[in-house]
């Protein structure tokens, strides 16, 4: 498989119109900006090139945005963000799937208290007893520093039995905050999926996300855009099915498999093993996101 490990992005990334950009594992681990990654962003967006932040953030993205300014990443260093979030909560404006359509339905929300509020200011109702819901809405686990899927395992099959169809909003399985190895929504939608019960998932590697990124950012061309992500399940198979090329991050989802330590370059081998257990390449691989 073709690819090329590189170590910035300076030799390449004037070629291109615009930009989307992962954010966890990419940008920052959660806590900080990663190393050159402030002064990368400026380069790419010189010559007005646009920037776009595609993140599978179970959160809005004017909430992502206050985040970004508490990591020191000012507004400035980009041009939009799209999330996760916005996407699910488009579809509760949308109302398409048939659940949604009655007068304010009720859901049961899997999720942190800081990734609520998806629903603001709709016509919905959030419950706390899953026999008075219509449907679920999965933004991650509550207490995600202790808690795994498995906890979940009985109130999920509860869920199953009752019919309630699942909206996810953070298609990831895991993150990385720090050196720690987290779980996402992603997670806990798949074991519904194992018991059998219907989910929907929404952001990367979804072809609607990158749609939608590609209209915000006035570039119809795939060909003329530069994806970096850091994962190959979304990151990389979203871009690769959009067309568009794309640069794995080493540092951050897959460091710890490959036993690198943050900003290290995995070797050519590392990265053909994954890539053909995916069926797929990345175009570029680099440690972090640097120029």
């Amino acid at each position: 498989m073709t690819f090329q490990i590189v170590t910035g992005l300076s030799t390449f990334a004037p070629k291109y119109d615009a930009f989307i950009l992962d954010l966890w594992g990419v940008v920052h681990d959660g806590t900080k900006p990663y190393p050159g990654v402030l002064d990368c962003l400026s380069k790419l967006r010189e010559d007005g090139r646009p920037v776009l932040l595609l993140s599978n953030a179970p959160r809005t993205s004017n909430h992502v945005t206050g985040f970004l300014k508490t990591l020191g990443i000012e507004p400035q260093l980009y041009d939009h963000i799209l999330t996760s979030g916005d996407l699910t909560r488009q579809v509760l404006i949308d109302r398409e799937q048939e659940f949604l359509k009655k007068k304010t339905p009720k859901f049961y929300q899997f999720g942190a208290a800081k990734d609520r509020g998806i629903e603001d200011e709709l016509d919905y109702l959030k419950v706390d007893d899953l026999a008075e819901a219509d449907f679920l809405i999965c933004t991650g686990l509550a207490n995600d520093t202790e808690e795994t899927p498995e906890a979940y395992r009985d109130l999920l099959t509860k869920s199953a039995a009752l019919g309630l169809p699942m909206l996810c909003a953070n298609p990831d399985l895991t993150v990385m905050k720090g050196e720690t190895m987290l779980y996402c929504a992603g997670a806990l939608a798949a074991l519904y999926e194992e018991l059998g019960a219907p989910v929907t998932l929404y952001g990367k590697p979804y072809p609607n996300a990158y749609e939608l990124a590609m209209k915000k950012l006035g570039v119809s061309d795939p060909a003329k855009i530069l994806a970096v992500g850091d994962s190959m399940r979304t990151d990389i198979k979203g871009a690769n099915g959009m067309g568009i090329d794309n640069v794995l991050i080493a540092g951050g989802i897959h460091a710890e498999e490959w036993g690198l330590r943050s900003g290290d370059i995995p070797s050519r081998e590392q990265v053909e093993e994954i890539s053909a257990l995916h069926g797929f390449s990345p175009t570029y691989v680099s440690g972090h996101m640097t120029w």
